[in-house]
């Protein structure tokens, strides 16, 4: 704080004009003081003038607060109201498919042996997706009257491809670092490629549906609200762990594929959060899961050799 000497001065006012500050005398308002020689010399300061003056009022005002990195129109009540509406959404489709696969095409199966049946998970699958979609986009414009995918951030960026090679890129990385951990070979994830035709289905979903959904939730709906409380960097991470424990079982519980998976969604959570575009981390994870079908499908020459896939 600087302060200003009182002694053998005159008393000076500031006033405030259009055309900026201007020092008067009380004694004189007509004359300026004249230096005198024998005064200590002084510092003068040169007040602002024109647009850049300032008001006492201004330099007593509290700087503005900071923006949150995240503002999404949706709160942490909503996201968790959406988890439960995709778990019930989840059993009850699933318990309709195999009842009615039970019904009408395999009548003479157990329940568990119709369960395991690749054609109808992938089905129920597609089902599900399509149920908590149309969940998700009435949720939102229903409720906060917003479009949906200007509330998620949904922006293509200009360059497609690139995140497309990014998560391409990243399943080889990944690969390297499968195999110093302890995944089995033998999981449910592989026998859902236990036919071509329900490998090509699942190919498709693989580089569709599937990230799509999952992003949408993950870094569309969660991250936001994770970020907006606690930062950027809590946020990507703890997206990221529910990301990878909810494909433990599709990989026999083993904690190297959830720590693989977990990988993928912090840097689809990266993404998310450098690019501000939920599109970008669905391109990430489809490149990703589209580098992973591709391997399996030359391997396998077609799908035609099951045996070979080496996912």
């Amino acid at each position: 704080m600087m302060c200003r000497s009182r002694f053998s001065q005159p008393r000076l006012a500031i006033s405030y004009s259009n055309e900026g500050r201007h020092l008067n005398s009380f004694d004189n308002p007509q004359l300026e003081p004249q230096p005198q020689a024998n005064a200590d010399p002084q510092l003068t300061a040169t007040a602002p003038s024109g647009a850049f003056a300032a008001s006492p009022e201004s330099s007593l005002a509290p700087a503005p607060a900071p923006l949150p990195a995240e503002n999404p129109v949706f709160t942490g009540w909503d996201v968790l109201a959406l988890a439960g509406l995709t778990v019930v959404t989840m059993i009850i489709l699933q318990l309709v498919v195999l009842l009615g696969a039970h019904w009408w095409r395999y009548p003479h199966e157990s329940m568990s042996d119709i369960a395991q049946k690749p054609i109808l998970l992938l089905v129920s699958q597609f089902l599900i997706y399509a149920a908590v979609a149309a969940c998700m986009i009435m949720f939102v414009e229903g409720k906060y009257r917003v479009p949906f995918w200007q509330a998620i951030r949904w922006n293509w960026p200009r360059v497609v491809w690139l995140p497309l090679a990014a998560g391409g890129l990243l399943f080889f990385a990944l690969a390297i670092l499968e195999h110093f951990l302890p995944i089995p070979k033998d999981t449910p994830f592989e026998h859902l490629f236990d036919r071509p035709r329900d490998a090509y289905l699942l190919s498709l979903i693989a580089v569709t549906l599937g990230p799509l959904m999952e992003e949408l939730f993950f870094r569309g709906f969660m991250y936001p609200v994770v970020a907006r409380r606690m930062g950027v960097i809590w946020g990507i991470l703890l997206t990221a762990l529910p990301f990878g424990l909810i494909h433990l079982p599709q990989y026999g519980w083993a904690w190297g594929a959830a720590l693989v998976i977990f990988l993928v969604g912090v840097v689809c959570g990266a993404v998310r959060a450098t690019t501000k575009s939920v599109a970008a981390s669905f391109l990430v994870h489809a490149g990703y899961n589209g580098a992973q079908m591709v391997i399996a499908l030359v391997a396998t020459h077609g799908f035609r050799h099951l045996d070979k896939a080496t996912l």
